[in-house]
């Protein structure tokens, strides 16, 4: 990952063995994380795989939350906004993949805040509903993961 395109995103990794603080980075591409010294990498949130030297399996049984910045265009006019990310990730399958994906996005922006509801792991799919509760003609003044998925 370029370090002059990369965004890096700070939050929390929990599991059955307690919480640590985690870091998400993302190169328009590519996401990837650390998770107790292990690193996952993946074109979307909910397809995070160790690499093959730590076994290749995917990131499942845990829950990841981080926030993000996220400028919102009203009229031309920019308000900063916070975007809430909380990715739940069930129990491993017996192919390691998780048993479900839910994904929850929340907007804070001019004192109010806009939900998602549960978003399978559609990244976009979530942005989008967010999107439709905003007043028309408002967009995100940013994009996520071009040319990627954000979730399978």
């Amino acid at each position: 990952m370029s370090s002059e395109s990369t965004e890096v995103w700070t939050g929390w990794y929990r599991d059955r063995r307690g919480a640590e603080a985690i870091v998400i980075t993302a190169d328009g591409r590519r996401i990837a994380t650390r998770v107790r010294g292990v690193e996952y990498a993946g074109l979307s949130f909910d397809g995070l795989r160790a690499a093959e030297e730590n076994g290749g399996l995917p990131l499942a049984g845990c829950v990841l939350e981080w926030d993000l910045p996220l400028p919102v265009l009203t009229d031309g006019a920019a308000q900063q906004a916070t975007l809430s990310c909380l990715l739940a990730l069930g129990e491993a399958l017996s192919d390691g993949s998780p048993e479900r994906v839910d994904l929850q996005l929340t907007l804070h922006c001019g004192g109010a805040a806009y939900e998602s509801g549960l978003a399978g792991g559609d990244f976009d799919q979530a942005l989008d509903r967010i999107l439709r509760q905003l007043p028309p003609g408002t967009r995100f003044g940013r994009s996520f993961l071009e040319g990627a998925e954000a979730a399978a």
